[in-house]
């Protein structure tokens, strides 16, 4: 098969070695025609990198990666190039203006059929990916997603769902929480509180995403509680990383997806009247 990656940044770069390493062939859209390295490992040759979208216009399947700042805009830019193909969203986040997620900024600009909608999310840091060390996702969407899915990530362990909006608000989520995570660990008072505010909080993401349709078991799954304790734990974090050096009154590096998450979640949560004490209290210490 032949499969095009939306974002060359370190996820996608990433998930083009593990497809590539799968025996797809596979074209990598970056934006500036650079992509990320990683030490020890070489882009496979049965990967292009390109700038033009004109390029991913015959491939079978399309995976998007690109920020969740940036994917409405690169969608949109997308757009006239886009020939109907099953489109795989592994982009983690909500946008942060509007805080809609991903599969609905997708309706709002290329406007996929629902049965070529999916959401690729699990533990996974980019560079053990690269480097082929074993991961597992999950999958979410429809027969046809499900058989392309199959096929597009052969080289990692796949749990299928059709449960597409817990599958993204499990992204959304354990961002936020790993956030506040990050947070409690330079300014609580020890292992026991960690520990309790990670339980708290994400139990309040479950009973957002319950509200909004979500499976309850999704939650349990590899995108939720798999990739909860992979980020909301290590330092490898970019969001736990953040909440740290947010504690110590630094400035983060890089994109810190937690802070636009936590907004989301509390837009959503007012909406369907959920209440969130946690999530909205952290809120507004970390936006400070």
């Amino acid at each position: 098969m032949k499969i095009g990656i939306i974002g060359a940044g370190a996820w996608g770069t990433g998930l083009a070695h593990v497809i590539a390493r799968g025996g797809n062939n596979v074209v990598l859209w970056s934006f500036d025609g650079e992509y990320a390295h990683f030490d020890g490992v070489k882009l496979p040759h049965n990967v292009q990198i390109t700038q033009s979208f004109v390029d991913l216009h015959f491939c079978d399947v399309l995976v998007a990666v690109t920020p969740a700042a940036f994917f409405r805009e690169t969608m949109m830019r997308f757009k006239e190039f886009y020939n109907a193909q099953p489109i795989i969203v592994c982009t983690k986040g909500a946008e942060p203006k509007t805080g809609k997620f991903m599969t609905e900024v997708l309706d709002e600009t290329i406007k996929p059929h629902k049965q070529n909608i999916g959401v690729l999310s699990g533990p996974q840091f980019a560079g053990e990916v690269a480097h082929g060390v074993p991961t597992g996702s999950t999958l979410a969407g429809r027969r046809k997603i499900q058989k392309s899915g199959q096929q597009v990530f052969n080289k990692m362990f796949i749990s299928p769902t059709r449960d597409i909006i817990g599958t993204e608000i499990c992204g959304v989520g354990k961002n936020a929480v790993s956030l506040i995570s990050g947070y409690i660990k330079v300014k609580g008072a020890g292992e026991n509180e960690s520990a309790l505010y990670m339980t708290q909080a994400w139990n309040e993401v479950i009973k957002i995403g319950l509200k909004m349709g979500a499976r309850l078991e999704t939650f349990s799954d590899l995108c939720g509680i798999g990739d909860l304790l992979l980020t909301a734990t290590s330092k490898t974090s970019r969001n736990f990383s953040a909440g740290m050096a947010l504690a110590n009154g630094e400035k983060p590096v890089g994109t810190v997806e937690g802070l636009s998450a936590l907004a989301a979640l509390n837009d959503r949560a007012r909406k369907f009247k959920v209440d969130t004490p946690l999530l909205l209290n952290m809120s507004k210490k970390l936006s400070k």
